[in-house]
């Protein structure tokens, strides 16, 4: 098997969706028994204090909750916002609400989607 360089590895993420990515990370966390999220540093704290832990979020879901009046709109913006959709796809996640239309993303691709989504007159919720 021929070993590919960073930028090989690189190259064949930027043209995977954001789903794939996800999908990508999860599998490559269950298969090497490791983690992809961020270290959390805890500040050392005097004898007998309980020290907690505060992991601020960093992937965020977007739900679409239902299309509303405008479904054909609320289509298109899924088809711009979700990469590699066809209509059909596209037609069947609308329809199939309330349903993820993206997982795993940035605080602000998830306020972008949200925001491009609302303007086509879908109810969007992000988690």
């Amino acid at each position: 098997m021929a070993k590919l360089s960073t930028e090989e590895l690189l190259d064949a993420f930027k043209e995977m969706t954001l789903l794939e990515l996800s999908e990508f990370v999860k599998q490559f966390e269950t298969t090497f028994e490791v983690t992809a999220a961020a270290p959390v540093a805890v500040a050392a704290a005097g004898p007998g204090a309980a020290v907690e832990e505060v992991e601020e979020q960093t992937d965020f879901n977007v739900v679409l909750e239902s299309a509303g009046e405008k479904k054909i709109q609320v289509i298109k913006v899924v088809r711009e916002v979700v990469s590699g959709l066809g209509l059909k796809e596209a037609k069947e996640l609308v329809e199939s609400a309330p349903k993820a239309i993206l997982e795993g993303v940035a605080k602000d691709v998830a306020d972008a989607a949200k925001e491009k989504l609302e303007a086509a007159g879908a109810k969007i919720t992000v988690k």
